[in-house]
């Protein structure tokens, strides 16, 4: 069935041929068991260069191109080009890949340069079968070697695109298109790595000496007269040795991290070698001094660190801070126990002035009442005197 629609197809094909040829008077034959299809003149043929146009239409369907785009060949200011590219390069892969690249991903490159240069494209095997006006398929048939040539489409479909928009202008119909098109610098990148170059030696007749076979390196180390388990006892006391030695080197590694760094000895003003972090206390002496702070006296011996001693410090305020703090004292205190001899103070005074006698049962109450009846008396001489004498 497969080969009846083939058969089918190709003529169908046939006579689309014969009768699009035909309207200029020319006659076309297929031979279908050669493969074979010719083309002749007849006395009704009135161009001459049609016979031409009618060959290429043959060449255009044996690569596969639809006979409806190789059909457009007939029209005037229609030609087509076939562009051979087996020949560029040599390796086969450099060549499936360069040519991958001209149609691009889902034949989006190739679609654009259809659309700019208004040619029919199609790659097919080693060549590529251009159709369309002329100055089209000169423009594909550039593109198309550079990219051959390891010249990526893109560059040039910017140029064609930059050229497509100048020519709307008529204002740049005369003048050169040079500073509006890209310009792409080539770079040499260096795909192979160079040659080693190895010095020759020099030409000897003698051949070189003959190295030592295992048997003979086992002869001189003793193994080859050794037993089967004295081997293996040797192999595992080296393995073990080994593992002691990258065992040992490891070890040292991790010590070295918690090695202390050397420090950095620094010369005083003095002469005298000391470590980074000695401070030099004539100078924070001067800076104090400056800020109006209190200076430090400092005693120096030799062979111990200097000591940092805090001179007490003089405040202005001392005898008032003092009465401030036996006045609270007075406020505060709770009412003594009262005994039999007893010496009155001043302060006692006050306090049995506003305190009641008491029986020795009812002890808390009185303690309650003491404080309440101690603070208005005491308040009243702070308006009077201000200066209270401190409580002993």
């Amino acid at each position: 069935t497969k080969k009846q629609r083939k058969s089918s197809s190709g003529i169908n094909a046939e006579y689309g041929v014969v009768s699009a040829l035909k309207e200029y008077g020319i006659h076309a034959l297929l031979d279908l068991i050669e493969g074979s299809m010719t083309v002749k003149t007849t006395r009704k043929t009135w161009d001459p260069y049609v016979i031409i146009k009618a060959r290429d239409i043959i060449k255009l369907l044996a690569r596969s191109v639809p006979f409806e785009q190789a059909k457009r060949v007939l029209q005037d200011e229609m030609t087509c080009d076939i562009i051979k590219i087996g020949n560029v390069t040599r390796n086969k892969e450099r060549f499936v890949k360069r040519r991958q690249r001209l149609v691009g991903p889902n034949g989006n490159t190739l679609k654009a340069l259809e659309l700019l240069t208004e040619c029919y494209i199609k790659v097919q095997g080693s060549t590529v079968a251009a159709l369309g006006p002329y100055k089209g398929i000169k423009q594909v048939r550039n593109i198309v070697m550079d990219t051959m040539n390891n010249i990526h489409p893109i560059y040039n479909i910017k140029i064609l695109m930059t050229k497509k928009e100048l020519m709307k202008d008529p204002t740049l119909k005369e003048e050169s298109w040079d500073r509006f098109l890209p310009k792409f610098k080539k770079k040499n990148v260096q795909t192979k790595k160079p040659k080693k170059t190895t010095v020759k030696k020099k030409y000897t007749p003698f051949p070189p000496p003959q190295q030592p076979s295992k048997v003979d390196l086992q002869l001189e180390s003793g193994e080859y007269f050794m037993k089967e388990h004295e081997k293996k006892q040797r192999k595992q006391e080296e393995k073990a040795q080994a593992q002691e030695t990258k065992v040992n080197e490891k070890a040292e590694k991790i010590k070295q991290v918690y090695v202390a760094p050397k420090e950095e000895v620094v010369v005083r003003n003095d002469g005298e070698e000391g470590s980074s972090n000695a401070v030099d206390i004539e100078n924070l002496k001067r800076k104090l001094k400056k800020k109006n702070l209190p200076v430090m006296e400092v005693k120096k011996v030799e062979g111990v660190p200097a000591v940092v001693e805090e001179q007490p410090v003089k405040k202005k305020r001392k005898r008032k801070i003092e009465e401030e703090d036996a006045a609270a004292d007075v406020e505060v205190a709770p009412p003594k126990k009262e005994k039999k001899k007893k010496k009155k103070s001043e302060p006692d005074a006050v306090i049995s002035e506003g305190v009641p006698e008491e029986t020795p049962k009812k002890k808390k109450k009185s303690a309650a009442v003491s404080e309440e009846t101690v603070s208005e008396p005491v308040e009243k001489k702070k308006k009077k005197k201000k200066k209270v004498p401190p409580t002993e």
